[in-house]
């Protein structure tokens, strides 16, 4: 098989070459659409308890979480006539949005405590989104940040929730990824420089890598369309696509030149290329797509996506080694060798400081994997120590207005009215003296704010325990085990 590739590169050379610049170009400018529509979320599995209680909230009690959540800062006090009419005129404004289904505050809930801080001076107003689905939560959060974040006359607006967190981290993850990449590239090709010895051998494994990320890209924005995936698979996909295309490009460019040192034309190199290192190329792909499709057996979205990401980016590090470098190799012949900056780097050797490096390890096997797994040991000392915790406003930098939003909310607020404890008792009706006995119990648990009365719908329950607890923290998993 990997004969036949080689001869039919080597006739076709020019044609696939040009074929696949065409279809990584396409796929960049195609693919770059995905960053609006990637999920920040994604942790829940669908057959967790949680899982079912948002979905019985959502199917039978028609309850939605706000998709935007905003603060409203006053200087004269919450019923200042002023400020009355002027939030009247912010929440209508806000109901004429495009996308906004309702709205919820303070002043049209009639005055409620709950939706008021600590201090009086500040209240909430919520934003629900006609639509469920992700991106179109995100773009409304987008817009209404973007339009009302800031001075609303004599009012001072934060805004927060869902929706505007979820833009927010898209954004930088997205500008943190074209940052690193502005970096990365450079230092990867003044590295490669050194290790290939000239500029044109030190450009192939950017190709590679570049055309991997760029493919992948593609692939995630047709994922979206049919399922959820999480915006953190952009990173697997920069750095593995990177790493793969250094590594595979390594073992394509360097077999290409010993053939062409050998004595062998550039046809012949070419083939011989294709069928040794290639192949080798090809089952390390193979073994890292199957080790990587068992992240798609998870039910969490989280993983799932992790796990497209990897066999996506695995399979274009694949295709671009095994076809376009080879068609490119054939293109350029040995002006592989060409603009030498490092000649010693040129001439393939037998023997050299990683060959007597390899003699070392294998002389002395047990002292190394010894003296290997202390440094190992020690560096993994301090995740004694780790807590983990799900992704939430700490992740963005403290000046991200939808991070100063979040703690504005959790320094001003008793508790989070937008991220409740929700509990249903399904036929739970004919047992409400009960149920109001345990909410009462629960309003005991130390960082349970207050507990609402239960809502009968039918014959469910629903009571709504507030915290004050910062959501997706080891804090609040805590409580809610209790």
């Amino acid at each position: 098989m990997f004969v036949k590739l080689g001869s039919l590169i080597v006739n076709r050379k020019k044609l696939i070459f040009s074929l696949f610049i065409v279809a990584i170009l396409s796929a960049g400018v195609i693919g770059s659409s995905v960053f609006g529509k990637l999920d920040s979320g994604g942790y829940n599995d669908p057959k967790s308890d949680s899982s079912k209680a948002f979905e019985y909230l959502t199917d039978v009690f028609k309850v939605k979480d706000p998709a935007v959540v905003l603060v409203v800062e006053t200087k004269d006090g919450l019923t200042d006539p002023g400020v009355v009419a002027t939030a009247a005129k912010l929440e209508s404004a806000l109901k004429s949005e495009p996308g906004v289904g309702s709205t919820l505050s303070y002043w049209s809930a009639g005055g409620a405590p709950s939706l008021k801080s600590s201090d009086s001076k500040s209240a909430f107003l919520f934003v629900y989104s006609e639509d469920v689905e992700w991106d179109t939560v995100q773009s409304l959060g987008k817009r209404i940040q973007n339009k009302y974040d800031g001075k609303f006359e004599n009012l001072t607006i934060y805004a927060s929730g869902t929706g505007v967190f979820a833009h927010a981290i898209n954004t930088k993850i997205a500008d943190d990824l074209k940052l690193s990449e502005a970096i990365s590239i450079p230092l990867t090709f003044i590295l490669l420089v050194f290790v290939f010895g000239g500029l044109v051998a030190s450009a192939m494994p950017l190709l590679v890598g570049v055309s991997a990320i760029l493919g992948s890209l593609l692939i995630i924005y047709l994922l979206t369309l049919f399922t959820g995936v999480s915006v953190f698979a952009l990173n697997l996909i920069t750095g593995l696509g990177l790493g793969l295309g250094i590594d595979y490009s390594l073992l394509i460019v360097n077999r290409f030149r010993e053939e062409l040192h050998a004595g062998k034309s550039v046809d012949e190199a070419i083939k011989k290329t294709v069928a040794t290192a290639g192949k080798t190329v090809f089952y390390s792909g193979l073994t890292i797509v199957i080790t990587l499709a068992s992240l798609m057996l998870f039910p969490l979205m989280f993983l799932k996506s992790f796990g497209y990401a990897g066999v996506t980016v695995v399979i274009m590090a694949v295709l671009g080694s095994l076809i376009a470098l080879p068609a490119l190799l054939a293109i350029l012949g040995k002006r592989i060798d060409k603009a030498v900056v490092r000649k010693a780097a040129l001439t393939p050797k037998e023997d050299g400081r990683w060959a007597q490096t390899a003699r070392f390890v294998m002389a002395k096997p047990i002292s190394v994997v010894t003296l290997s797994l202390i440094v190992l040991g020690v560096l993994a000392a301090p995740i004694t120590n780790i807590v983990f915790s799900q992704v939430d406003s700490r992740v963005l930098p403290a000046n991200n207005p939808a991070a100063y939003a979040a703690q504005v909310i959790t320094e001003r607020f008793p508790g989070q009215e937008g991220n409740p404890i929700e509990i249903i008792i399904p036929g739970g009706a004919t047992k409400i003296t009960q149920i109001t006995q345990y909410a009462s119990s629960i309003a005991k648990v130390n960082g349970v704010v207050r507990v609402g009365q239960p809502q009968i719908l039918g014959n469910d329950v629903r009571v709504i325990a507030i915290h004050e607890m910062g959501p997706r923290t080891p804090e609040a998993e805590a409580l809610i085990k209790k």
